[in-house]
């Protein structure tokens, strides 16, 4: 399928891409308009994961990348996160899917695992062979995880025992492998384990009655005397420095999934005002609608500026997590305001599901939650303007 570019994409961000990127861009949108966005809505509503989606995204390649020893991807940043613009702008729960199984699971083992782990694991996620999950959020401990995580770890000769719980872990219900994040009892440090989910007092139990990325499968998890052994610890997790390692990267693909929300629903709101006829002409013709809609491509095009940078930061090493940061957190307010006029445009038939606008506009408050708050990234990049810390 020949490539198209986004009109959207109103600067043409999308040229920084490579022949072959193009092509990939161009495969995994015609298999999401086909086979995601038909299904969205209905299993959305259903609280389900169109599972049946999963082998032909990781046949695509977008679902684990290839990892190797000196660069994560062999694909640009740039071009990963046009990947997770294009599945969320059709659908935020197969996007949030893919982040957890790439970003933050696979993502886990490549930076804090060891050679031999890395071997292990990395290929059965990429190739879909196993389904990842990564626990670190626990009911009482969200953005001050780096200091108040309670999941603890002890050792006991050649295992670890583990205790604690885990709330909102995406993809929990049907992972074979969560990546819990715990505090070691003898130095204090946070380090991470690779658990099996068959272990025995491990146990996943899906979060009823969202109203958000209703098709993820989050879940509250327990472990009660969780056994692991040394060699599913993560080797080079000896503290929180390393946990953040991981989400540097993931925040800064959140930061792509928030502007694919926010084309999503404008690409419905352009499409609507052009067939939605009002005092006998379409409301596309009326300057308030013209009004929103250059504002939502205002918002969009600002924040895949921001994006875009932030993803040759990262490919040229040279992304801290300020830098990230300012990402997710500019990209998922621009996202929330974009979201709210689209469905203005709607009137009444934007909160049916139908048009599916009201899908982003929902799913739009979890993007501007997950990993980190507005008002922790904000923290994080006033830290670095002042030099002076305020979380506290």
């Amino acid at each position: 399928m020949a490539f198209e570019p986004l009109a959207a994409d109103f600067y043409g961000f999308e040229n920084e891409l490579t022949d072959q990127e193009k092509d990939a861009i161009a495969a995994l949108r015609s298999y999401l308009e086909t086979e995601v966005k038909p299904i969205a809505n209905e299993y959305w509503e259903r609280a389900e994961f169109p599972k049946q989606v999963i082998p032909e995204l990781h046949r695509l390649g977008v679902a684990a990348f290839a990892w190797d020893e000196t660069k994560p991807f062999p694909n640009s940043a740039v071009f990963r996160g046009f990947v997770a613009l294009e599945l969320a702008r059709v659908d935020a729960s197969v996007a949030t899917y893919v982040g957890v199984q790439n970003g933050l699971a696979a993502g886990a083992v490549s930076a804090c695992g060891s050679q031999a782990q890395r071997d292990e694991w990395l290929p059965k996620l990429a190739s879909g062979e196993i389904i990842g999950a990564f626990g670190l959020t626990e009911p009482l401990s969200g953005s001050d995880s780096a200091q108040g995580l309670r999941t603890t770890a002890e050792r006991q000769g050649d295992e670890w025992v583990i205790n604690g719980s885990k709330r909102w872990i995406g993809n929990a219900t049907f992972s074979d492998i969560t990546i819990i994040w715990a505090k070691d009892v003898a130095d204090g440090q946070v380090k991470g384990f690779i658990v099996p989910t068959e272990t025995s007092g491990y146990t996943a139990t899906k979060i009823e009655g969202k109203q958000a990325l209703r098709a993820v499968q989050n879940a509250d998890i327990t472990l009660e005397n969780v056994r692991v052994p040394e060699s599913l610890r993560l080797q080079n997790a000896n503290s929180f420095r390393d946990t953040a390692k991981v989400l540097r990267a993931t925040r800064a693909e959140v930061a792509w999934a928030a502007v694919g929300v926010a084309v999503g629903a404008y690409e419905a709101a352009v499409k609507y005002a052009a067939e939605r006829i009002q005092f006998g002409k379409p409301i596309a013709s009326h300057q308030l609608v013209q009004d929103l809609l250059a504002k939502s491509l205002g918002n969009i095009t600002a924040s895949l500026g921001i994006v875009v940078q932030v993803s040759r930061m990262l490919d040229a090493g040279t992304q801290r997590d300020e830098h990230s940061a300012l990402a997710k957190a500019f990209t998922t307010s621009r996202m929330r305001e974009t979201v709210a006029w689209a469905r203005e445009i709607f009137g009444g038939n934007g909160i049916v599901l139908d048009y599916d606008v009201t899908r982003f506009f929902n799913d739009a408050e979890a993007v501007y939650s997950y990993e980190g708050t507005r008002e922790m990234n904000t923290l994080i990049v006033g830290r670095a303007i002042t030099g002076v810390a305020a979380f506290v």
